[in-house]
Formats: structure tokens, C-alpha cells, sequence
């Protein structure tokens, strides 16, 4: 008995091509306008976003990581960058002093409020302009159900930490 692999019909196949496009222009479109308006890298932009974003302005980055999917050592490198820029700062984790918290300082709030109407009109001009409002509320939908699915793994940059832990619980 002989099994079919799996595969995808033309209109799958067609919205994951149009998808994986859109989503390499898009990028670099916008990585394009965040270095020109402020001299940051995509991640860089991600974390600097994150942070201000977060109540007091700081967060784990363990969790940082984690939410912008990026390996840990990684983001060591970009936050060593942005705190030699002056825009965040590093300490120790009061919550566990295993942990480093990463807190936006008061120019990294101002390049961010340098590059946000950039970025913004880009996103505007083109990712939206070209779609309805109904389009754009299917297409949250759409995209968050993908990411939670995708999300219900754990993120990349926590994986190799507990595989580490797995392969010492199991005396490998």
C-alpha cells in the first residue's frame, strides 16, 4: 500500500508563497526606514518597542528573548549594543538575581519616538493601504490564530536551555 505525501493545494500553496514574499519585503522595507530614522536593527527596534511598552519600562531578558524569538546569546549582543548606545541599561533581576532585566532609558525613548512616525506611515502606505478594513480584521484573525499554534511550542531562544535540562534528567 503505497501513501500519498503530503500536500498542499494551489490556493495553500499560493497564500503561503504570497505570505513568505510579503513578509521578506515587508522586512526590508522596514529594517531600511529603522536604520535610516534611527540607526537600529529590526531586533534592536523589537526590544526597544517592548520595553517601552511595558509598564516600568523593563523586562527579563529571558522573556525578551522569548517574545521577539531570538537566541539568548543574541540578544546578550543586542543589548550590549543598545546599552553602549546609551538607550537601555543591564541589572541584575530583583525578582532573581539569576536573571537580567533590560530598561529602556530616556534616549532610547527618544529614538524610538524618532523612528515611530516613519515606521508607522510605512506600515500604513504598504502593508494596509492596499487592504479593507474587514481584510485587515481577517487577516489579525488569521495571523493569530497561526501564531498561537506556533506559540504553543516553547520559543526558540528557551529550547536548548531545557533540552540541556532534559538530557541531565534523563543522566544522558
Amino acid at each position: 500500500m503505497s501513501e500519498k505525501a503530503p500536500s498542499l493545494d494551489p490556493l495553500e500553496l499560493s497564500a503561503y508563497f504570497a505570505f513568505m514574499e510579503v513578509s521578506s519585503l515587508l522586512r526590508h522595507a522596514v529594517e531600511q526606514q529603522l536604520t535610516d530614522a534611527g540607526g537600529l536593527s529590526y531586533v534592536q527596534f523589537q526590544l526597544l518597542a517592548r520595553l517601552g511598552n511595558s509598564p516600568e519600562g523593563r523586562q527579563r531578558m529571558t522573556d525578551l528573548a522569548d517574545g521577539v524569538v531570538y537566541s539568548r546569546s543574541g540578544l546578550t549582543h543586542q543589548a550590549g549594543l543598545l546599552e553602549k548606545a546609551g538607550l537601555v541599561t543591564r541589572a541584575p533581576s530583583v525578582e532573581d538575581e539569576r536573571s537580567v532585566t533590560l530598561t529602556i532609558s530616556e534616549a532610547g525613548r527618544a529614538v524610538l519616538a524618532a523612528v515611530f512616525p516613519g515606521h508607522i506611515e510605512l506600515l500604513k502606505t504598504l502593508f494596509f493601504a492596499p487592504l479593507s478594513h474587514k481584510d485587515v480584521v481577517a487577516l489579525a484573525d488569521s495571523l493569530t490564530s497561526v501564531r498561537d499554534l506556533l506559540r504553543s511550542a516553547p520559543p526558540r531562544s528557551a529550547a536548548p536551555r531545557r533540552r540541556k535540562i532534559n538530557e541531565k534528567r534523563a543522566g544522558a
